[in-house]
């Protein structure tokens, strides 16, 4: 028997040192396991969404492809060039700028425009700033002007007597200025007012107010049929099966009921 201290320490005696692996041989590293599926190659776009660089401007980065716009650099380059060539890139001498850009064609007498010139003159602004500035301008002076009333549309909206109702007031008006209750210029401002159907209402309201329901006569239409010709028509079988014919009919009729 063996002496005890001729033993090699450890928990499972002799074979405390042993490894799996031979100590002559160094031990194959484990092999990774690597996905192919969906690997992207070197230098390939993988999609994600790219950041515009600080130095590109805006307007020529196409936020939805994630790139430069090399399209709108290249117009803008256009653009540029022949602004340049054009003079356009500085103020003209003696601030006589090229007025084509404004609506207006009569700068003289046409007070919005003269001031926009005059503007531009005195600070020196270039060609190119004063047609860009132009366009906004023109936004801003057709906004100030009043919409174009249609007498055609406003005499509809009046009903088939609306001549009738438009020659009462007049001669309503014009008995106020020759009673000496209103001047010449009260009744040129009675004209604005009664310009649209919505103004002569309201104005026919007032002339109520104090004179009772005004009477308007129906307007004479030649050649109109009488009621009993009306009713001949609505008893005639077109009245069931004609639209047009029926609509026609019922014009007539609101006319005698006007």
């Amino acid at each position: 028997m063996s002496d005890n201290n001729d033993q090699p320490s450890g928990d499972t005696g002799l074979l405390d040192s042993a490894t799996v692996e031979s100590p002559d041989k160094p031990a194959e590293p484990a092999k990774a396991e690597i996905e192919h599926r969906g690997a992207t190659p070197a230098g390939q776009d993988t999609g994600a969404p790219k950041v515009k660089p600080e130095y590109l401007p805006d307007n020529f980065w196409d936020a939805e492809k994630g790139e430069a716009n090399y399209e709108a650099m290249a117009k803008s380059w256009g653009d540029l060039r022949k602004m340049v060539s054009q003079g356009k890139h500085k103020a003209p001498e003696g601030g006589k700028y090229d007025t084509s850009a404004l609506l207006s064609k009569d700068i003289e007498n046409d007070p919005l425009s003269k001031g926009y010139v005059a503007w531009a003159a005195k600070w020196g602004i270039s060609q190119a700033a004063f047609d860009e500035m132009a366009t906004q301008f023109n936004e801003i002076a057709q906004s100030m002007m009043p919409e174009p009333v249609d007498p055609g549309v406003e005499l509809k909206q009046l009903g088939p007597n609306g001549q009738a109702v438009v020659s009462g007031m007049v001669d309503w008006a014009r008995g106020l200025v020759s009673k000496g209750v209103w001047s010449k210029d009260d009744f040129e401002e009675f004209k604005i007012m009664g310009g649209t159907a919505k103004g002569l209402r309201a104005l026919m309201k007032i002339r109520e107010a104090y004179e009772g329901r005004v009477p308007i006569e129906n307007a004479p239409v030649e050649g109109a049929p009488s009621k009993e010709e009306l009713y001949q028509m609505v008893g005639d079988p077109k009245y069931k099966t004609d639209a047009a014919y029926r609509q026609k009919v019922e014009r007539l009729f609101q006319q005698y009921a006007n």
